[in-house]
């Protein structure tokens, strides 16, 4: 999950953020490792239509697990995610740290969401480079001195006004 606003420790767009801040590169342990990336709004658009059946009706098929994230083919692996990220701030630079031998990580992680699509009729907004541009323009905007709220509520009024594909 990738949005504005998130400055944890060992999360890779927090990370690079601070790397550009610095001036420093950014060591990527697994450029080309595939993640489902998606805009944290999706998620929350995905939860609130949950809660909105819990709340309409009584059948307890709504009781279930969910799996809210990208459409098939919108897989963007680690180093593409970077490298859009920095050219869509217009800086910022990364270099490979792979090592043989390193800890292992899962090379792709997909999220199935056919259950999500057909039974809630939730469909992701924004696709994967779209969620990566709102979210290197949040973090620019904010270190050029912009409120956090106001562009919290910028990207909300944008995702609610966004047609699903």
């Amino acid at each position: 999950m990738i949005g504005g606003g998130d400055w944890s420790q060992d999360r890779i767009l927090p990370d690079l953020v601070r790397s550009i801040q610095s001036g420093q590169p950014l060591e990527v342990r697994s450029p080309g490792a595939i993640r489902p990336w998606q805009h944290v709004l999706e998620l929350l658009a995905g939860y609130l239509l949950v809660a909105s059946r819990l709340l309409s009706c009584d059948d307890n098929k709504w009781c279930s697990s969910w799996n809210f994230g990208p459409l098939p083919g919108e897989d963007m692996p680690v180093g593409e995610l970077v490298a859009h990220f920095c050219h869509t701030w217009g800086e910022g630079d990364w270099t490979d740290a792979s090592r043989p031998g390193q800890l292992h990580e899962a090379n792709i992680l997909r999220l199935a969401i056919d259950k999500s699509v057909s039974e809630l009729g939730w469909r992701p907004r924004w696709s994967v480079s779209d969620a990566v541009q709102r979210t290197a323009l949040w973090y620019r905007e904010f270190y050029a001195g912009r409120a956090a709220l106001d562009l919290v509520a910028e990207d909300i009024q944008a995702f609610e006004l966004a047609s699903r594909p």
